[in-house]
């Protein structure tokens, strides 16, 4: 099984980062109020960063470490997973 770590742009232009095993039914989720206080109350959210991981514990590692990064930093991570 594959994970992944994302992160969404959220209406008021914060980021959320998170892990899942299938970013389409969780972004889905996210914009219908489903999932998050945090993004339910900020909607719509944009997929704007995806990574894959082979191991749900790499992901959500990283998912941490990249939650607790300065906004410039994540942006960066955005602006160099374009086309991913």
């Amino acid at each position: 099984m594959k994970y992944y770590v994302y992160i969404l742009r959220c209406s008021d232009t914060t980021l959320y980062t998170s892990y899942t095993d299938d970013v389409e039914k969780r972004l889905a989720l996210h914009n219908e109020g489903k999932i998050s206080k945090y993004t339910s109350t900020r909607l719509p959210c944009e997929l704007v960063f995806k990574k894959e991981y082979s191991t749900k514990h790499t992901a959500m590692m990283d998912a941490c470490i990249i939650k607790q990064l300065p906004k410039d930093q994540k942006e960066a991570l955005v602006r160099g997973n374009k086309g991913d």
